[in-house]
């Protein structure tokens, strides 16, 4: 695993040196000795613009270093050269690297882009409009923020934590706008999925307080 990393950390330069080594084995021995390393070099070469370094970002992620993850986006120079769906997965980490910062406008525009390319799977499609909703529910649009959370329940979130999360900021919603029926039945089914981040276990237990106290 180690080794691949470093491959795909690397694989740019080792690609330009072994293709200008074939150019001496060519130079040298002819054509076909120098082919394999002009292959090979070529693969690299390609593979660093069309994939990407993506691969690299999750450790940076799972220990929580955005500036490590950060680094790693900006050595991709060509973003529009990525494969599509990689390309949609660049432009979604650039969206929740935003948020983070709390660069909310920053983090708009870089998930509809993500969004617009299409996701390569559904769940991850629910997951960032689940993300845009919140988005908008810290710029007090409240209309939008339904709007795409309503749309990440209906694509399908990838794990409860995620359901629960999109069920609760649907009651908070609901309540803003004195549906308190419709309220209640979304905190039914966020508890009803027993999730353990702490975040939204805090969370339900504090709506948990006043809402069997709303009508309806």
């Amino acid at each position: 695993m180690k080794f691949y990393n470093l491959l795909i950390k690397y694989r740019l330069q080792i690609g330009i040196v072994l293709i200008l080594g074939g150019g001496l084995t060519n130079y040298f021995s002819g054509f076909w000795p120098a082919f394999p390393l002009y292959l090979v070099g070529l693969v690299l070469v390609l593979g660093h613009f069309f994939f990407g370094p993506l691969r690299l970002i999750q450790e940076y992620l799972e220990s929580g270093d955005i500036e490590g993850a950060e680094k790693v986006l900006a050595t991709i120079k060509f973003p529009n050269l990525l494969y599509k769906p990689i390309r949609s997965v660049y432009f979604t980490l650039k969206g929740n690297l935003a948020m983070m910062k709390q660069d909310f406008d920053g983090a708009e525009k870089m998930m509809k882009k993500g969004l617009d390319l299409g996701m390569p799977m559904k769940e991850a499609e629910g997951a960032s409009m689940l993300q845009m909703g919140m988005i908008f529910m810290q710029k007090n649009d409240m209309k939008q923020a339904e709007s795409y959370i309503r749309g990440a329940i209906r694509k399908g979130l990838p794990d409860k934590e995620n359901e629960a999360a999109a069920y609760l900021q649907m009651c908070s919603l609901m309540m803003n706008k004195r549906e308190f029926r419709a309220a209640k039945d979304f905190f039914r089914k966020a508890k009803r999925l027993n999730p353990t981040t702490e975040q939204i276990v805090d969370q339900i237990k504090q709506i948990e307080k006043y809402i069997t106290r709303m009508p309806g």
